[in-house]
């Protein structure tokens, strides 16, 4: 690996656990089968779903993506900018940045801003997640090799220009949650200036049902070397995951500052508690009752 990739300190060990109500084998290997199932039955049908149009391309993947972490049995909050438009669409390219913790942010990402994802190129080879992903129209990067860095840049840029969307986690790495996380690599910012396109930034985290507005919820950390079969088995395990994403404001990326100083206006509003009162929060009340039946233990 080289070295100048970002490492984050968090470890499954250290990070990734969870301490709260858990569910019993039976209930939890159900939910492991369903929320499989669903990756499955999404890998078999990307074929045909790229025949489709655009906008009901988008849609069904909207769909999908927005039933995966409920399959898993985690529940879903959405809150959005009070400006934008429900279906969160926009038009011309739109550069899509939110910090990183574990597998389960991709499919939360993809069920309100569906879009072309950016990803390392060991992604291709996760069982399941690896030929939905190159299916789907991931952008790949070879991280280990700093002379490939222009290239992707190009590569991003031309899709913006283009009116893609392209989805992004500038932190380089997993963090576990907990505290600031990591810095936003500047390199996807080059591309939303070169092709003047809007940022758009997203705030992602996981609570349980006991500590809503507590600690991050370490069961969903997928951080250091955790098998990606260690981690599913741990979040169908954790009773009360509650995922949060938070789609903030567009920010231009025609301010001049260049691409530094639009990583670090992105960053901060990711870290930046929202108010209230500025967005709308959309709470999927219906998941529970959706849900299978869990047996509860401490």
């Amino acid at each position: 690996m080289s070295v100048w990739l970002p490492v984050a300190p968090c470890t499954p060990a250290g990070c990734a656990r969870h301490t709260g109500a858990v569910r019993a084998p039976l209930p939890a290997a159900l939910l492991l089968l369903s929320g499989c199932t669903l990756v499955l039955l999404g890998v078999a049908c990307v074929p045909l779903v790229r025949l489709l149009g655009p906008a009901p391309r988008r849609r069904l993947t909207r769909c999908w993506a927005h039933a995966v972490p409920r399959a898993f049995g985690v529940r879903v909050t959405v809150r959005r900018h009070a400006a934008d438009h429900p279906s969160g669409d926009a038009p011309g390219g739109e550069l899509v940045v939110a910090n990183h913790i574990s597998w389960l942010d991709i499919p939360l990402v993809a069920s309100v801003l569906p879009g072309r994802m950016l990803a390392k190129s060991e992604i291709r080879r996760w069982p399941l997640l690896g030929p939905l992903a190159a299916l789907g129209g991931t952008l790949f990067i070879d991280r280990d090799r700093l002379r490939a860095l222009p290239a992707a840049v190009r590569t991003i840029a031309t899709s913006l220009r283009s009116g893609s969307r392209v989805v992004v986690f500038p932190e380089g790495s997993t963090w576990c949650g907990r505290g600031g996380g990591g810095a936003f690599r500047p390199a996807a910012f080059q591309a939303a200036v070169d092709a003047g396109a809007t940022v758009r930034p997203v705030r992602i985290a996981y609570r349980t049902a006991a500590h809503h507005d507590g600690p991050a919820a370490g069961a969903v950390a997928f951080v250091g070397s955790d098998p990606l079969a260690a981690s599913l088995w741990r979040v169908v395990r954790a009773a009360g995951l509650t995922a949060r994403i938070d789609v903030l404001a567009p920010i231009p990326a025609d301010g001049g500052n260049g691409r530094r100083a639009l990583a670090r206006r992105a960053r901060t509003a990711v870290l930046t508690t929202e108010d209230p009162c500025r967005c709308c929060q959309t709470a999927v009340a219906s998941d529970r009752a959706n849900r299978p039946a869990a047996s509860v233990h401490h």
